[in-house]
């Protein structure tokens, strides 16, 4: 990204979200193919189809939805009333086929406004439903109206045996130990809701992969809700390797910064993206179990260190899930305003530690490692031995040193001079890249049930 200008790599990022507007995303199908073919012009990304019917979790994934063609048109003269070639918020997604003439009685049933904002067309999906309808403005509501005309209603839609698609950019470190960043993209013909997580992520990609970096990234795009649970289902086995989270969302609007914790409320990404975002004037919110996907993320089996870094959160500016989130509603300056406040994250992401007993159950007999010889040499105090025996019993390979440094009263310098001590001595780690596997399992346990 050096040489270009803020304003540039932001009107990039739009133009991109120009491009991906257009296609037709639902939950699978090949609008989310195409958004994925696009991004891969800019980044290098993993593409794995899941098979309709396979078991994640407590779900299985849906049957494959594809649509060819819809709208409403004047029986008599064949006119299109409503088009989905317009706008592809017009088709209730994952709408059934139909190709029928019916009357302005049984129409209206199926057909779906916004009465309070008169000129905009609603986000409705069918999701795991039998049914079918069109999103349109109330004002095309009221003059398609008409008792006494015949409608010819089409939706050429196809439900059949697929996949479920989700990409992943992968940007190798120096340690196993993983950023896991992930934005959800199923939702067509929406800029900020999130339009605007892709292309942010796509361009942090695109930065990263320049850096000499400590922790492995891994970026995943996936459908939400059944997008987020196959790619846990999937990935379960490498989950113990995830240190810090986010969920990118609605990053392009003109509200400040928000950022919402993980389940946990005090991970070491929570300490990390809200000192970030205070300084950019934004605000922090406590988890809730609603929202994006943090809620799965953070559900109880998995308790993921999973934050959501957005601007207004969802449903409270009324252009959500609206037609009016389009293009002019997302700001190139506020997408490079979110990117560059994102890299600041990770820059932290990337100086901070997450120190690992390797001697965790019991005190470890400090006398036979030649610590308490150490400890009455120059420069090893009692402040020193009080930091070590902090560590000791802090560092669980989830606790970072800033969190060990601000529970024990003690400097971060003397808890990162207890580290090193403790590491030439082979009782702790700087990473859990070579931790035993029961060390993380119990961390990890005892995250889960507190």
């Amino acid at each position: 990204m050096s040489g270009d200008s803020h304003g540039s790599i932001g009107q990039q990022m739009h133009d991109l979200a120009a491009r991906l507007y257009p296609m037709h995303r639902a939950i699978t199908g090949q609008g989310v193919r195409d958004t994925f073919e696009e991004i891969a012009k800019h980044i290098p990304l993993n593409v794995h189809e899941v098979p309709t019917g396979t078991p994640v979790l407590d779900w299985h994934v849906p049957h494959e939805w594809n649509l060819h063609d819809a709208f409403i048109a004047d029986a008599n003269t064949g006119t299109r009333l409503i088009d989905v070639a317009d706008s592809t918020l017009h088709i209730v997604n994952y709408s059934r086929a139909v190709n029928q003439q019916m009357s302005w009685q049984e129409l209206l049933p199926h057909l779906w406004t916004v009465p309070e904002f008169e000129d905009r067309i609603p986000y409705r999906t069918g999701y795991f439903r039998d049914t079918w309808g069109f999103c349109l403005s109330e004002i095309q509501k009221k003059s398609l109206a008409d008792p006494s005309r015949s409608y010819h209603v089409v939706i050429d839609s196809q439900s059949s045996d697929g996949a479920l698609s989700y990409a992943e950019c992968q940007i190798q470190g120096q340690s196993e130990r993983v950023v896991l960043l992930y934005t959800h993209c199923c939702h067509p013909s929406l800029a900020n809701d999130n339009l605007s997580g892709i292309v942010v992520a796509t361009f942090l990609a695109q930065a990263l992969q320049s850096r000499l970096l400590k922790h492995t990234y891994r970026i995943v795009m996936a459908p939400a809700t059944i997008g987020a649970i196959t790619w846990l289902a999937q990935n379960e086995s490498s989950l113990a390797t995830i240190d810090y989270g986010l969920v990118l969302s609605l990053l392009g609007d003109a509200g400040n910064l928000t950022y919402k914790r993980s389940r946990r409320g005090s991970s070491p990404i929570d300490r990390i993206a809200e000192r970030i975002v205070h300084d950019t004037g934004g605000s922090v919110r406590n988890f809730s179990p609603n929202g994006y996907d943090e809620r799965q993320f953070c559900s109880p089996g998995f308790d993921l260190p999973m934050g959501c870094l957005m601007r207004t959160p969802p449903g409270e500016f009324n252009e959500y899930h609206t037609s009016a989130d389009n293009l002019e509603f997302v700001k190139p300056k506020y997408l490079q305003h979110s990117l560059s406040s994102l890299l600041q994250i990770i820059d932290e992401i990337e100086d901070n530690i997450i120190p690992v007993n390797l001697r965790p159950q019991g005190e470890p007999r400090l006398g036979e490692y030649g610590l308490y010889k150490a400890f009455g040499e120059d420069g090893h105090t009692a402040e020193l031995q009080s930091a070590v025996m902090w560590l000791l019993n802090q560092a669980d390979g989830i606790t970072d040193l800033d969190s060990i440094a601000t529970r024990s009263g003690l400097s971060v310098a003397r808890i990162r001079q207890a580290l090193g001590v403790l590491c030439q001595h082979g009782l702790m780690a700087e990473s859990t890249d070579s931790v035993p596997a029961h060390v993380l399992l119990a961390a990890r346990h005892r995250s889960v049930n507190q």
